[in-house]
């Protein structure tokens, strides 16, 4: 099997990468970057520029499944010309993989597996969140994603089977929001944001590859989300990282208009509440390695202990 993955050089996709050829898949890849190609029996390098339309073509060849990972980083501050960066990445990558489908006589894919996110889901503190909920979040990461989910839908047009992960908060010991949690919390200056009562939706990168080509093997359509069985706090996650690195705290929460101040629109990263469930792909026979947050964090940390 060979899998064509966008974003193959990003967090999750490294890790996606790496679980492929522990399954003995082949993966191509496109960047935009000429010096990141690379071609081994593997591993193949294709360039692309989605904002010109222009790709390699040969990318498609004997290509099975496509994974979709590309968009700019939501990770910066949200000025109105960066908003629109964010959105227009994601649309701009899509378009321009299935245009060059679409202009071939002959291929071989039959399914594609695209990247999306829990802020789907609108901010609650009390609902505990389904891939059936059919109501999206009235915030701007809500209108990103929507807009990104519309946009993989229709590949079906193509005769392509369609999937989507919805992903939670990715925890990984170099990149990613771990990182920063840890931080301020190594300096004895950790504290929750807000009240704390914020779910955050977790899921550690080994599992969240794992998911990505379960989701191909198996061929599962549809949309399944990415987050481990049990969420937690924001007031948890913070006692557990403080937990892990063996470090207390005595700080008082973080409030809202501070992180307002500091990071502008970005801080709702911090203070939405989505509590998601895992249950749909648990259904399909996948295992979670990492079920709960302590094992999670101190299999993470300990890396960099």
């Amino acid at each position: 099997m060979t899998i064509l993955i966008t974003g193959a050089t990003g967090l999750i996709g490294k890790e996606i990468v790496k679980r492929c050829h522990e399954q003995g898949i082949s993966v191509h890849y496109l960047t935009t970057s000429k010096e990141k190609i690379e071609s081994q029996d593997n591993y193949k390098g294709f360039y692309w520029n989605p904002k010109e339309g222009v790709i390699d073509s040969k990318c498609f060849e004997d290509v099975d499944a496509i994974i979709n990972l590309a968009g700019a980083s939501i990770a910066k501050r949200w000025t109105n010309s960066y908003k629109k960066v964010i959105l227009q990445s994601r649309i701009e990558t899509l378009q321009c993989l299935k245009k060059a489908l679409s202009e071939l006589d002959n291929h071989y894919v039959r399914h594609i597996l695209s990247a999306s996110a829990i802020g789907f889901y609108p901010h609650s503190f009390t609902k505990y969140y389904e891939e059936s909920c059919g109501k999206v979040s009235p915030s701007f990461l809500g209108k990103v994603v929507s807009t990104w989910e519309n946009a993989v839908d229709e590949f079906s047009e193509l005769g392509l089977m369609v999937s989507k992960v919805r992903i939670g908060l990715v925890l990984d010991d170099k990149e990613g929001a771990l990182p920063q949690i840890v931080k301020p919390t190594a300096l004895g200056f950790g504290a929750p944001f807000g009240s704390g009562d914020q779910w955050q939706s977790w899921i550690h990168v080994n599992d969240l590859s794992k998911i990505f080509v379960h989701v191909i093997q198996e061929e599962l359509e549809g949309v399944y989300n990415g987050v481990a069985p049990n969420p937690i706090t924001n007031t948890e996650l913070t006692k557990g990282v403080a937990k892990a690195l063996h470090k207390p705290l005595f700080l008082p929460n973080i409030p809202k208009f501070a992180m307002k101040l500091v990071l502008g629109d970005m801080h709702i990263l911090l203070y939405e509440s989505q509590r998601v469930s895992s249950k749909k792909i648990e259904e399909t026979g996948f295992d979670f390695t990492y079920s709960n947050i302590q094992p999670a964090l101190e299999n993470l940390l300990q890396k960099n202990a």
